[in-house]
């Protein structure tokens, strides 16, 4: 490949890349959730995709930054009941599978109803929080 041609590529192929075109959570198999932030996607699914109420559960997602936003150096997971004034009574564990790939584990909604589930992907010099909603049965 010419060098010409290299920088074309990254140039037009790493934007759209990055803006989430149709690769951000590729990886994921099943239900899947997108919520696009300013800077960063993020693709998530619940293991087990049936959660209940009382059960712990995983969350398995890949965070894609847009246009030229950094790769993420921490990503944290919470959730919370907006309608009560709560949040859960345990704190997830966020592992990373790969530079785009996370796990969080040991999330347990004690309660149905609307949850929301918070992503703050960490850059180091600043925070931007995602927030999707899950509705519990």
């Amino acid at each position: 490949m010419t060098a010409f041609r290299a920088a074309a590529c990254a140039t037009v192929c790493l934007p759209l890349w990055a803006a989430g075109a149709g690769a951000c959570g590729a990886e994921l198999s099943g239900a899947t959730r997108t919520i696009e932030g300013t800077n960063y996607t993020v693709v998530f699914k619940t293991v087990p995709e049936t959660i209940s109420t009382g059960a712990h559960f995983a969350l398995d997602f890949a965070v894609c930054p847009r246009a030229a936003a950094p790769i993420p150096r921490a990503v944290r997971v919470d959730a919370n009941m907006p309608l009560h004034r709560h949040g859960m009574n345990y704190r997830p564990v966020v592992t990373a599978q790969s530079e785009a790939m996370f796990r969080a584990e040991g999330l347990l909604f004690h309660m149905p109803g609307r949850w929301d589930v918070t992503f703050d992907v960490d850059t180091g010099a600043r925070v931007e929080r995602l927030t999707g909603t899950l509705q519990l049965e």
